[in-house]
């Protein structure tokens, strides 16, 4: 599986509407309004890179408000509930 983090700038008055229509297209997990340097940000998890090249070109810019993305491929997954769940294997209680 392939996780892309998309940065993407948007029109103020289409924002709302932009992140749902992005968040309804398949291979799109999650879209987060923020504030800072970009206006979205879109987790993307699908199978192959080619993938995102019909999601990202293909359907998140062209979405009506979106005016600019920034495309950012993960190669690893650190979190803490991972490293916290390992440190735990064995001590279940019984």
């Amino acid at each position: 599986m392939i996780t892309a983090i998309v940065l993407i700038q948007t029109a103020a008055d289409r924002l709302a509407e932009a992140a749902q229509e992005i968040a309804d297209l398949d291979g799109v997990d999650e879209v987060y309004s923020c504030a800072g340097d970009v206006d979205l940000i879109a987790m993307l998890r699908v199978a192959k890179h080619e993938d995102l090249a019909d999601i990202v070109p293909g359907k998140i810019n062209k979405v009506s408000g979106v005016v600019d993305t920034d495309t950012h491929i993960a190669f690893r997954s650190y979190s803490r509930r991972d490293t916290e769940a390992a440190f735990a294997i064995g001590l279940e209680e019984e």
